[in-house]
């Protein structure tokens, strides 16, 4: 069903009667000879091939607008929805996706590509957002520095002693992943503030950011630490940027402790381009862009046509029951949870 874009215009969506790969869904014209502004993280990284595919099959260029973690993004969306300094939003998670739903900055687009979506991705039944890709943020441990060489099996293991000082954790006032393990921690443990307390008593280290936790604290980088919170697709990294080469990964995932990351696009309301936003998103979900998207930013596509790279399908284990909350909890529990943490590990 197709949608109204902006409810202040009538506008007709068009519909192209094509392959996914044979152009874009229009919506108020056709879109070429225009820019896209795209606001998106620092994180966000792409084929410079991929916008030169993009450019050639819609006659639409892409202008960046990269404004840091996924927190600031939303919130600068909100503080310019009145005039908006983009046209589509990538990047937004689904721990902060209820703010930008509540602060009604996104128009609803249903792309003619929704339906190569793993449909567990799809959070907003009126699609003001669309799912471009997930990730898995989980505790890493370096296996040939495990105290007795003993793998944890549960987030609950690591409060044991034999694993005291070894774990580092990224604070959730400043850290995504930091965030996204307290919420698993909130989702998976019966008591979490008691879990957290007692992290604390096992010595558990806390740093401002993932650098600093796995190039820092965590073996990876020099340090003494042999667990530490990062993602399921750390260990096909390891294997990739490995010198010299190595054939198998160096770390392991605990699979009890993931939390899923699915991360949104979404037009903007007021975008003065509607055509070629939705002519992004539309290609976004394609095979050229989704298929870049892991070797460049290490998450998985929301695709379920799109291949992957051999090193993913090799060495990242995708948990089967990751811990996942609904966006509307984390928006109206967030901040005190967030203060709570603070009182208890840095209090």
């Amino acid at each position: 069903m197709k949608k109204l874009l902006l409810s202040l215009v009538t506008v007709l969506l068009v519909a192209v009667a094509c392959g996914e790969d044979e152009g874009a869904s229009v919506v108020g014209g056709d879109p070429a000879g225009t820019t896209v502004t795209l606001m998106t993280h620092d994180s966000f990284a792409i084929s410079g091939s991929v916008w030169e595919a993009f450019t050639a099959e819609t006659g639409v260029t892409v202008e960046l607008l990269q404004v840091g973690d996924a927190g600031t993004m939303v919130s600068e969306a909100i503080l310019t929805k009145d005039a908006p300094i983009a046209d589509v939003v990538f990047g937004v998670d689904n721990t902060f996706l209820q703010r930008g739903l509540d602060a009604d900055i996104f128009a609803p687009y249903e792309s003619r590509n929704l339906d190569v979506v793993f449909d567990h991705l799809k959070l907003d039944d009126n699609n003001r957002v669309t799912p471009i890709s997930f990730g898995d943020v989980c505790i890493n441990y370096w296996i040939d520095a495990l105290p007795g060489t003993v793998a944890p099996a549960t987030l609950e293991d690591l409060t044991d002693a034999r694993y005291a000082s070894q774990l580092v954790v990224q604070s959730p006032e400043t850290s995504s992943p930091g965030l996204a393990f307290l919420l698993a921690t909130i989702s998976g443990t019966d008591d979490w503030e008691q879990y957290w307390a007692d992290l604390v008593a096992n010595d558990v280290s806390i740093t401002a950011g993932w650098e600093d936790a796995y190039y820092g604290e965590f073996i990876a980088g020099g340090g003494d630490r042999s667990i530490v919170v990062s993602y399921a697709s750390s260990p096909p990294a390891e294997v990739i940027f490995a010198d010299p080469p190595i054939d198998t990964a160096p770390t392991g995932v605990l699979l009890d402790s993931c939390f899923r990351q699915i991360e949104f696009a979404g037009i903007l309301a007021g975008t003065d381009n509607p055509a070629g936003a939705a002519a992004l998103i539309d290609f976004m979900l394609t095979n050229t862009f989704q298929e870049d998207v892991p070797l460049n930013m290490f998450v998985f596509p929301a695709s379920q046509s799109a291949g992957l790279p051999p090193e993913f399908v090799e060495h990242t284990t995708v948990p089967v029951e990751p811990h996942i909350m609904d966006p509307a909890e984390i928006e109206a529990n967030r901040d005190r949870w967030v203060d709570r943490w603070v009182e208890i590990v840095l209090g």
